[in-house]
């Protein structure tokens, strides 16, 4: 019994041991975490202040540099050279009313408020003059990608300029400021190319243009001065006191209200975007399965979220007519309720491609029979070929019996008859084929051996032959009364 007590009471510390170092850990955890993400240490906030205040107005070399700043900008939209847009987003002081903005509204500075927004309009006012005195110039009129990438901002470049205005509010709120991140955070945020895209609207009169660069460019400056607020906010940044009670009252009342103003329009802004964003993507996954469900020959798009309206154009095989009712109905599936959709497709083309594919479908066809015909004929050409050789060879074995036997009359007039035939001899390894000459001579002709032998020689040179055999003729002729031959015994 006491053995089972000591045994729970050792549990119990063991269970008390364990509590402890996970408790141990967890704070080991969270003092790491706030050693790592904490902010508010290093922070020097009167000099913050002053570097912002300092940064706000436009005046002699600042109104000069931005002017550049925006030429250079221009010329690297008008080139699409990414090089050089950066260059002038480095060295353009657009962020310093911006900044001003939100950190007059964080410690209710009315003065700060006002100097700011009278700057970045003055800014605002140089900038879009320069760009559209550059882009007045019709060499430099061309829409480059650089240009058409800035007439459509999406719910990407609110996050991007969000994180920009924290990141740049964290960096100058350090006693040691951080020039490098600085430098990134104006490429980042891209506050310059909006603008002369805008200028570039005004150029060419395409309030297209105009209107989407200026949103893009009001998008940046809402939430990099809402960043700097929330920044400033949690920092604990000093509020400007006044003498008058009433007044700061009164000063406090219109930043707060400024303040709920800005923050409610960006998340209307926000939500804009991403409803946007939303719906274009839902647009562009309908496309896609439209056009491979139906393999229709899709060669544009349009989808306009303000009007929802999806046009296509189609050129080549159509969508059928009794399809396109179906597909109207399926818009809700993909989240598309409430949209139009237009499809434009020519039906005299879809013709026109239907019978170049049969016209193509027959070339095939004929082609298959004419390569089948052609080896028809090359096999019969081939057997021409190898009976033509033969028939050659059997010409040249063939002896020309006719004329052979007269021209051996003339050259030996003792012959009364010649035979011929080929003699078939084999030796069960080889078959040969031998002309033999049979010879009959007349009687007269004592000496045959030596005539034989020279009508040999003179067979082998006239018909060019290797071998041949020339047998010599034996036996009796019988005439009868009238002398006509009537039988002939021979022997070879």
């Amino acid at each position: 019994m006491e053995n089972k007590d000591q045994e729970t009471e050792k549990l119990k510390e063991d269970k008390e041991d364990i509590k402890k170092n996970y408790s141990a850990f967890f704070k080991s955890i969270k003092t790491f975490l706030i050693n790592l993400l904490d902010i508010r240490e290093g922070t020097d906030q009167k000099e913050t202040i002053q570097k912002i205040k300092d940064g706000i107005q436009v005046k002699s070399h600042t109104a000069w540099i931005l002017i550049f700043s925006i030429l250079i900008a221009s010329i690297g939209l008008n080139t699409s050279s990414t090089a050089v847009v950066i260059g002038a987003m480095l060295i353009s002081p657009l962020m310093g009313p911006i900044l001003g903005i939100g950190l007059s509204i964080g410690i209710n500075d009315i003065d700060t408020l006002r100097r700011s927004l009278i700057n970045l309009g003055v800014m605002v006012g140089l900038s879009l003059s320069s760009s559209f005195v550059f882009f007045s110039i019709p060499l430099f009129q061309e829409a480059t990608p650089e240009i058409l990438a800035r007439t459509q901002p999406d719910v990407r470049d609110v996050l991007i300029a969000i994180a920009g205005g924290l990141a740049l509010i964290i960096a100058l709120s350090r006693r040691k400021e951080l020039t490098n991140t600085i430098a990134g955070i104006a490429i980042a945020t891209a506050l310059m190319p909006p603008l002369c895209t805008a200028g570039y609207g005004l150029a060419t009169w395409n309030l297209k243009f105009f209107g989407g660069a200026m949103f893009l460019f009001t998008i940046n400056t809402i939430f990099i001065a809402l960043a700097t607020f929330v920044i400033v906010k949690f920092l604990n940044f000093p509020v400007v006191r006044y003498i008058n009670s009433g007044n700061r009252r009164k000063i406090s009342q219109v930043a707060s209200t400024v303040a709920i103003i800005i923050f409610g329009f960006s998340i209307y802004l926000f939500y804009g975007l991403f409803k946007k964003n939303q719906y274009i993507q839902n647009a562009q996954q309908y496309i896609e399965v439209l056009a491979k469900s139906t393999g229709a020959g899709i060669i544009n798009t349009d989808i306009s979220y303000i009007s929802r309206n999806i046009k296509i154009v189609i050129l080549g095989q159509n969508i059928k007519k009794s399809e396109l009712h179906k597909w109207q109905a399926r818009l809700p599936e993909f989240g598309l309720a409430k949209t139009t959709l237009e499809i434009h497709q020519d039906e005299e083309t879809s013709k026109l491609i239907h019978e170049i594919n049969i016209i193509k479908s027959s070339y095939v066809k004929n082609q298959a029979l004419i390569a089948t015909k052609e080896e028809s004929i090359a096999q019969k050409n081939e057997k021409i070929r190898d009976l033509t050789d033969l028939l050659e060879k059997t010409r040249k074995r063939q002896i020309p019996f006719a004329s052979i036997s007269k021209e051996a009359k003339i050259n030996h007039d003792g012959i009364l008859s010649i035979s011929f035939s080929n003699l078939i001899k084999t030796n069960f390894k080889t078959t040969d084929t031998i002309p033999v000459f049979y010879i009959h001579w007349h009687d007269s002709i004592q000496n045959t051996e030596q005539q034989e032998a020279q009508l040999k020689r003179w067979l082998k040179q006239r018909l060019a032959l290797d071998t041949l055999h020339l047998n010599q003729f034996s036996g009796s002729i019988k005439y009868n009364s009238k002398g006509n031959k009537i039988k002939e015994s021979s022997e070879y």
